[in-house]
């Protein structure tokens, strides 16, 4: 599996470089997720801009990041999704589960926002 990460402060950037997001990749790609939660990642920004296609174990392994990231209070964004993996993301439902942003930039300010929000109720 081709991939990249960029840590920062407030978040991880994970860039998938694969067209499919399949049953051959998706167990790695989980092991991955956990990996970096279990390291401290609250954050995940997951660009998905090359990946063409995904199937029900690639939705598996995204569901798993978005678990891992409620779990530790953080927020999972998802970026450069084309529309056939958006097409299905609808059609199963989990279009109002994942937070699909355009561009990484504006996925940096949805995570900034997100702990503001964060922060703000905890002082409540």
């Amino acid at each position: 599996m081709r991939y990249s990460i960029e840590k920062s402060e407030k978040y991880t950037k994970f860039s998938l470089d694969e067209d499919k997001l399949d049953t051959l990749i998706a167990p790695q790609l989980k092991s991955e997720f956990i990996t970096l939660y279990q390291s401290g990642t609250t954050n995940l920004i997951l660009d998905l801009s090359k990946t063409k296609y995904v199937d029900s174990s690639g939705l598996s392994a995204l569901l798993t990041a978005h678990r891992q990231s409620n779990d530790v209070g953080g927020c999972l964004v998802l970026v450069g999704v084309n529309d056939h993996v958006m097409k299905l993301l609808k059609i199963s439902k989990l279009d109002t589960v994942f937070e699909s942003l355009p561009t990484v930039e504006e996925a940096v300010d949805a995570v900034f926002l997100h702990e503001i929000e964060r922060d703000l109720k905890a002082e409540e």
